[in-house]
């Protein structure tokens, strides 16, 4: 497997670019030990003006929100953290690449407590390609994972934060294991909740149906943008508790992310969806995706900001 890291010179770190090499933390940092931590994946695209950050904006306030939940003080706005990821785009010379803005604790204390311990802020950017395989526009092969979501009232997985994917990982090593790309996890109740790092969406009797926010699921910025375009071409959308049967019986079914994008399930456990191809309706969001983040959708331009703006978080919200 190639590295994707190839080639890359810079981090933008604690306010300045730093060489790769040089961008280190301490081995008793809070974070690699307790999990305290908050990130982002974004993706820049090329589009028919440039290289552009997709919902940039909508982004960086999930940071922030996420990093108020776990009490984690920025030391940096919202503007300058926009700035830092197109400087880090820019330093590297890259157009179409994936993004990861990372707050930690640092080190400086070690114990559950982490409010004696410093936040540090990184940014990163690299190529990617298909997240979940170079063919998974065809198609996934998926199953339901036997790891449960942990409660939202436990952990808010309205919260971007390191330590949720732990969860995640085990429902994605245990798919990979078993020969699937992908798993997807039930709630604590039974009910389809999300995968171990996308959204869920299928597709009955002609409308969307995807879990609601209290099913323990992370409210995905895809997600989000997937509701918003069924609207604009007049397809209905349902957020309803899905029972796992219902998995084996939908029209279509396909994942949301912004590393996944919408990746569409072809069998799940087994059972075939559909003929097994990308449905209608899955190919009519895909097609209006690409068109989008290609930049050829003139009324969600503003969801696009190109590398070379300066970046303004005002004018724009998450639905």
């Amino acid at each position: 497997m190639s590295n994707p890291f190839a080639g890359i010179r810079w981090l933008w770190m604690n306010g300045e670019l730093i060489e790769f090499d040089k961008a280190t933390v301490h081995v008793l940092s809070h974070g690699l030990h307790y999990g305290s931590g908050a990130f982002e994946g974004i993706r820049c695209y090329d589009t028919v003006d440039g290289p552009a950050v997709f919902r940039l904006r909508e982004h960086i306030r999930r940071l922030e929100k996420t990093c108020k939940i776990y009490r984690m003080p920025l030391r940096f706005s919202g503007e300058e953290l926009a700035e830092a990821v197109l400087e880090t785009i820019r330093a590297n010379e890259l157009g179409a690449c994936y993004i990861r803005p990372l707050v930690w604790r640092g080190f400086g204390h070690l114990g559950v407590d982490p409010l004696r311990s410093p936040v540090e802020t990184a940014v990163a950017a690299w190529k990617l390609g298909k997240y979940l395989g170079e063919d998974a526009d065809e198609g996934i092969d998926v199953c339901v994972s036997s790891w449960r979501r942990v409660p939202t009232e436990s952990l808010p997985s309205v919260a971007k934060a390191t330590g949720n994917y732990l969860n995640g990982t085990l429902v994605k090593m245990e798919a990979v294991l078993d020969g699937y790309a992908e798993g997807i996890a039930l709630d604590v109740h039974g009910f389809v909740s999300e995968g171990s790092g996308e959204n869920v969406f299928l597709v009955q009797d002609g409308a969307l149906v995807t879990p609601p926010q209290a099913a323990s699921l992370l409210p995905g910025i895809t997600r989000d943008t997937v509701v918003t375009l069924a609207h604009d071409l007049g397809i209905p959308v349902r957020q309803e508790q899905i029972a796992r049967g219902r998995l084996y019986i939908c029209d279509e079914m396909f994942l949301t992310g912004t590393a996944a994008e919408i990746t569409p399930v072809r069998s799940i456990d087994h059972y075939t969806v559909g003929d097994g191809r990308p449905g209608e309706i899955t190919r009519r969001l895909m097609g209006e995706f690409r068109r989008l983040v290609g930049g050829r959708n003139p009324e969600r331009r503003d969801w696009l900001t190109p590398v070379a703006a300066v970046p303004s978080l005002s004018g724009s919200s998450q639905r």
